[in-house]
């Protein structure tokens, strides 16, 4: 807005403007303009006066904006002139702490290049200093642990500064301004390797050359790290960690030592380069140097790039690429203390590279892929943690009461709303165990305290078996169940800005229906506030419960049985992993329906599919048989198999059996199937969305992880002139859970209030 008129002008800058060198930023522009004023931060982001020239005042306004810091995000910025003072110079002034913290803390941001270039610089005090930091870049969310973001309220505040830091930190002009982490080597946290001596770093890059396993202390916690090309290491610390085959993510000291990995195209590039620095999917190269054990049966390596200084100096040490994944046990929350981490962790690690920064929030790596939908392509969230949390997610409906959104069961995360903003957690984990449900209730108090929500509203899941349930049941206020794949398809609405209404094919593993049976391959038209449930896949038998979902060949009996019509004999792709006599066993399940719920879930037919190719029997994670099966797929193959829009897939298990058989490679096998499935859903999309009279189809749910699944269908609802929406800031699983129920809850209750 113009001030021109104004000679002095109070403006209120919203968004996440602390801790970014916003004020140092108001500050040059200030006294480059000529004006007089100040700036300081407080529980809603940044206040500021300047006074002088209006013509200087409109400027300043302008370029507040369009010259901010890399990592500052800008909400709004709202301008009123005041009564001038006759002020002839421009201060920043101490923080104020007045009512509720209302201002978004940033997330964790990776090592920038200036602070990078002293980090290699020898003649750099900081040279090689692994805590290296500036208002562009370093950790952020992790240490802090209350708002305004200064210094007394973070991890760092057992650590004063020296006289040169000081310097830097009390210095407008200096880009260490009021940086809060800002240390060196004379003041600021160091590393130590119990048991080890000598210096800590080296000694764990010598440990990583003979093949040791290290826990690695970083941001949000910790790794453990070994050799990429050493299968014997590769294969220790899979069996320690005890994680039979879920790939384990690499870290590449380089853009060009990441190429030597994978195929890197410019989304890829970009997304590996980002700030964020997130694990990126990408398709590996046939002479990648990688141990087998990486990533066994998987066409794809998951890398990533150096995000924070301790970990540049290791990989350039090292000199070749590392296994980087989680520092836990399978199943249970990354460790990020120290002592929890060496009693933890002591079975696994050889060695520890520690460091007396304390970590206030646990958090986990984020993981991306590169996907083409409808012609564009674009990123695709897997999991949302470090790197983009605690970044609001706006709402498209107000919430005029504060709302807690306890997500689902696996990939936990929740969610706090207050009016049209959100705060998705990071990924927390399946609520499998304590630890996991320890770290979820430690993350809604601390978001609480820092967000300043006082949840009036609890909107949770209607599976009675959550933990998440129980958790939302036993806390006050209104109550308020949400269907799984309504939540879903509100999630990817609400990220859009739309309230709806659309269709949405909402394909997952598992999800618990109104009618009380297992969802999993729905086609629902409705909007944030209500839904229909239009089509489904045909339900089939779960013979034995949950154990068919730890063994797909189980689902393989199921559907041939549902698909003849009478009891089918053990196929030859699975007589050398399965006993006849087991089969038979499971047949009679199925056809009884003995400990068998009926399922409509679309993750299941993948299961039976991948089974019935002999692919995989049994599975050592969550949509294991499903994603060996999409790797497997050939993606030129244009075949398909008999599916109709009624999702009856009877006809289509029969043809891939008949196929295997046969003798027909996995790869068309594979790929046939996703083709008939993408057609299929397509087709049923299109036929609801007419009847409906919407334009809009949403993609989401678990299965839609599937590159090859997501691209074919969204092609083949373009072409038929409807608009697709996918989760783009959120994953298509359940990480977007919570935030899908906070969508709901704020509409529900606007309609109530209204």
């Amino acid at each position: 807005m113009s001030v021109a008129h104004a000679t002095r002008v109070r403006l209120r800058v919203s968004g996440i403007v602390q801790g970014v060198g916003f004020r140092p930023h108001a500050y040059r522009l200030a006294v480059n303009l000529g004006l007089a004023g100040w700036v300081r931060n407080d529980e809603r982001g940044v206040m500021l006066e300047v006074e002088g020239d209006p013509e200087a005042i409109d400027r300043f306004v302008a370029r507040l904006e369009s010259d901010a810091p890399p990592l500052a995000r800008i909400e709004s910025v709202a301008t009123r002139g005041v009564a001038s003072t006759g002020e002839h110079r421009f201060r920043i002034v101490d923080s104020e702490r007045a009512g509720d913290p209302a201002a978004p803390i940033a997330p964790d941001s990776a090592t920038c290049d200036e602070c990078l270039a002293e980090l290699f610089d020898p003649a750099d005090r900081r040279y090689r200093y692994p805590f290296i930091n500036c208002t562009s870049c370093g950790p952020r969310f992790t240490i802090v642990r209350g708002v305004p973001y200064d210094r007394p309220l973070t991890t760092m505040a057992g650590f004063e500064m020296c006289a040169r830091c000081r310097a830097e930190y009390d210095d407008p002009l200096d880009r260490r301004f009021h940086a809060q982490p800002n240390a060196c080597p004379e003041c600021g946290p160091s590393l130590r390797m119990p048991g080890h001596a000598g210096d800590p770093l080296a000694g764990a890059v010598a440990a990583l050359r003979d093949g040791m396993v290290v826990a690695v202390k970083g941001l949000g916690g910790f790794h453990l790290a070994c050799r990429a090309d050493d299968e014997r290491a590769v294969a220790a610390l899979r069996a320690r960690k005890h994680r039979e085959d879920k790939p384990f993510a690499l870290m590449a000291g380089s853009l060009e030592a990441a190429r030597a990995l994978v195929e890197l195209g410019p989304r890829e590039a970009e997304l590996l380069a980002g700030r964020e620095r997130p694990v990126v999917i990408a398709l590996r190269r046939r002479a990648a140097a990688v141990a087998p054990s990486v990533a066994p049966r998987s066409r794809s390596l998951g890398v990533m790039l150096p995000y924070s200084p301790l970990h540049h100096v290791l990989l350039a040490d090292a000199g070749m690429p590392l296994v980087m994944t989680s520092g836990n046990v399978s199943d249970e929350p990354i460790a990020y203390r120290d002592e929890e981490a060496l009693a933890r962790l002591g079975a696994i690690a050889d060695r520890f590279l520690l460091h007396d920064r304390p970590i206030e929030t646990r958090t986990d790596d984020a993981v991306q892929r590169a996907v083409t939908v409808a012609g564009r392509r674009r990123a695709l969230m897997l999991r949302r943690s470090r790197g983009h949390v605690p970044d609001s997610i706006g709402l498209p409906v107000s919430a005029p009461a504060p709302v807690l959104a306890c997500g689902a069961e696996l990939k936990s995360t929740f969610c706090l709303a207050r009016g049209r903003r959100a705060w998705v957690s990071h990924h927390i984990g399946d609520l499998a165990n304590y630890e996991t449900l320890a770290a979820f209730r430690e993350g809604i108090v601390h978001f609480e305290r820092l967000f300043a929500v006082d949840p009036a509203v609890i909107a949770h899941d209607l599976h009675p078996g959550y933990l998440s349930t129980a958790y939302a049941l036993e806390r006050e206020g209104t109550r308020l169940g949400v269907q799984h794949h309504h939540a879903h398809l509100a999630a990817v609405l609400a990220e859009h800005g739309e309230r709806g209404p659309a269709v949405g094919a909402i394909f997952d593993g598992t999800g618990y229906g109104e009618d009380g049976t297992v969802w999993g391959g729905e086609l629902l038209a409705g909007d944030l506030a209500g839904f229909e449930r239009v089509a489904h896949l045909r339900p089939v038998r779960l013979p034995g419960g949950e154990q068919a979902i730890r063994q797909p060949w189980r689902m393989a009996a199921a559907w041939l049985r549902e698909a003849l019509g009478e009891r089918p004999g053990l196929p030859a792709a699975l007589a050398g992993s399965v006993d006849g006599r087991r089969w038979e066993a499971v047949v009679e399940l199925a056809e009884s329906g003995t400990a068998s719920p009926l399922s409509s879930s679309a993750g299941r037919l993948f299961d039976a599919v991948a089974a019935l190719c002999g692919l995989r029997a049994e599975v050592n994670y969550e949509g294991q048989a499903a994603a060996e099966l999409e790797a497997a797929a050939d993606p030129g193959e244009t075949g398909t198999y008999p599916l109709p829009a009624t999702l009856d897939p009877r006809e289509t298990v029969l043809a891939v059996a008949r196929d295997i058989d046969a003798g027909v490679p996995v790869r068309v096998v594979g790929a046939r199937f996703h083709n008939a499935l993408a057609q299929a859903t397509a087709l049923a999309c299109s036929e609801a969305a007419e009847q409906a009279g919407v334009d809009v189809v949403v993609l989401s749910g678990g299965v839609f992880q599937n590159a090859l699944l997501l691209e074919r269908t969204s092609v083949a609802l373009a072409a038929s002139g409807l608009r697709v929406l996918v989760p783009e800031r959120l994953p298509p699983n359940d990480g977007a859970i919570s935030y899908g129920q906070a969508a709901i809850a704020a509409a529900r209750i606007t309609g109530e209030v209204s």
